[in-house]
């Protein structure tokens, strides 16, 4: 029902029906395609069951777009003021130690309120309430460098996916939305941050290890050169990838598509965004609705870290330099930096 410039949706869920007002529908988010604020909403409520399946119960930061795509985004990190009593939260603590309460969504409307604020992309903790320090879904973000492109990311995937079978594990991939692929694979809530990250850590070693001219997780850039990076930081403390199904902050309105394996080199990022993907999941369904039937243990990847330790002399690698100092944690001195420093001593 419109209101002047903005419209009120009435939206069904778990507590019951809820009112969700939309400003100025007709706002225009992705010029180059001219989507609209209404149709990023609509959008939202095509997908939010999958959608709320991969939410359900995560701390989860909004990245918004007030502005649309051509605009400044920013994370909303905290629980925005004014915002409904039924928008539920969970409190999380950041690696300075400073606490939070983050949105956690727990319905449809969430979804359609929050899209209304701007935002794109829902950024969700790897971890469920209550147990907030326990991540229970290890995230491998493969990311190409310049000069490679999501072919190549899918290369490095078939191999991650080899490495990931012999640990025992199951993954789910997804693309980025741009040019990399995300897998996800879901763990018992047993271990910190820190113990997911050495695990993820052990696992990109590996793959690296097999496809070295592929294949990098080294942090520093200069040191990357034209290969698919394993991106080890994402599985720190409050480091956060775009959900499925969210909406990305691209020209062509992308979103961050789950698929199967044998998708991924036929696939294009640009084969799905907000005016295709509702069509797809009514015609095909979700290809990850077999994430959560299965959980697995990191004992084989934590095994793995110990073996690269002590044969070969592999320990941990940077945090991100926003992190406090680490236990164990090398120097965070860009290679060429430390090398001029070396030469001039």
């Amino acid at each position: 029902m419109a209101r002047g410039d903005a419209l009120e949706i009435t939206v069904s869920g778990p507590a019951g029906e809820r009112t969700v007002r939309v400003s100025n529908p007709d706002k225009v988010y992705f010029p180059d395609r001219g989507i609209t604020k209404r149709q990023v909403v609509e959008y939202y409520l095509a997908v939010s069951e999958p959608l709320l399946g991969v939410l359900a119960q995560r701390p989860v930061t909004l990245k918004r777009f007030v502005d649309g795509v051509t605009g400044e985004f920013f994370y909303a990190k905290r629980v925005p003021r004014g915002a409904p009593a039924w928008v539920d939260s969970v409190e999380i603590t950041f690696p300075s130690g400073r606490t939070a309460s983050e949105v956690c969504p727990t319905e449809p409307a969430v979804l359609v309120w929050a899209a209304n604020l701007g935002t794109f992309d829902f950024h969700p903790w790897p971890v469920r309430r209550p147990l907030v320090d326990h991540p229970d879904e290890l995230r491998v973000d493969l990311d190409p460098q310049p000069g490679t492109g999501f072919a190549d990311a899918a290369v490095v995937a078939a191999v991650l996916r080899e490495v990931l079978a012999e640990a025992g594990m199951v993954g789910y991939p997804k693309t980025s939305g741009g040019r990399g692929i995300h897998v996800a694979v879901r763990i018992r809530p047993r271990w910190s941050f820190v113990q997911v990250r050495r695990a993820v850590i052990a696992l990109g070693r590996e793959v690296a290890r097999r496809i070295p001219q592929q294949a990098t997780v080294s942090w520093w850039k200069e040191e990357r050169g034209q290969r698919v990076f394993l991106d080890f930081n994402q599985a720190a403390r409050d480091r956060t990838i775009a959900s499925a199904w969210s909406v990305r902050g691209t020209p062509r309105a992308t979103v961050s598509m789950p698929v199967r394996w044998d998708d991924l080199t036929d696939v294009h990022p640009d084969d799905f965004d907000v005016l295709t993907v509702p069509a797809l999941l009514a015609q095909r369904g979700d290809p990850h609705a077999g994430l959560d039937s299965e959980s697995f243990g990191l004992e084989p990847l934590l095994e793995w870290a110990l073996r690269d330790e002590r044969d070969h002399g592999l320990g941990d690698l940077p945090y991100p330099p926003e992190y406090p100092k680490m236990p164990g944690e090398p120097p965070r001195v860009q290679p060429s930096r430390a090398k001029r420093r070396n030469d001039s001593s």
